[in-house]
């Protein structure tokens, strides 16, 4: 049996980060990528990383719109990022919540972040090393999953970023690696950081 060769992955938060922050986004009109975003996602596409999006979308256990929503939404991601000749290797969601929602949804759930539950899925399917990845995120949350898994972390000022990190960045247990002004700016120190060897 042959064994597969350890890879590693950036990991992306979707809204604020990747996409426009709209709040929950209940129509697929609503999602409209941040302008630097293909390009962001074309360089990681000719890097040795994987691209991979981790997205927490309670608005689905919050009764807000049905999870086959969060597909439509995807497969808008997915096509609008071809378009611009740029991929993702795969994305992961929580539709959970562990106060709210029906049963079914209303869940104390393993993948809601900052539990780790969707980088060890993707961990699983793809053998990443988690000490070679990062994480991108405009929120707290991506800084405290990264620190979790042992994994780089990169804070990003779109989105909630920006807010969060004058607000709050004196009282965050854990501090990120970098503070980018946007996805491509966060790639781009990753790519340099791999080149120098750090």
């Amino acid at each position: 049996m042959q064994i597969k060769k350890p890879c590693k992955a950036i990991f992306m938060d979707r809204d604020g980060t990747i996409s426009e922050e709209a709040g929950y986004i209940n129509h697929v009109n609503r999602f409209q990528l941040l302008p630097k975003t293909i390009e962001a996602i074309r360089l990681i596409n000719q890097s040795s990383f994987k691209a991979i999006v981790i997205t927490n979308q309670a608005g689905v256990a919050r009764g807000y719109f049905p999870e086959e929503l969060v597909h439509k939404v995807h497969t808008k991601m997915t096509m609008l990022l071809n378009e611009g000749d740029a991929y993702l290797d795969k994305i992961y969601y929580c539709p959970h919540h562990p106060q709210v929602g029906t049963d079914k949804y209303r869940i104390d759930c393993n993948c809601r972040k900052p539990k780790p539950g969707m980088l060890e899925k993707a961990a699983e399917e793809f053998n990443i090393d988690f000490s070679q990845s990062y994480i991108i995120g405009d929120k707290y949350t991506e800084i405290a999953l990264g620190h979790k898994v042992g994994s780089k972390s990169i804070l990003v000022l779109t989105g909630y970023g920006r807010g969060e990190f004058e607000l709050f960045s004196r009282q965050w247990e854990h501090k990120p690696h970098f503070v980018a002004e946007d996805l491509l700016s966060a790639v781009n120190w990753i790519l340099k950081q791999e080149a120098q060897g750090e």
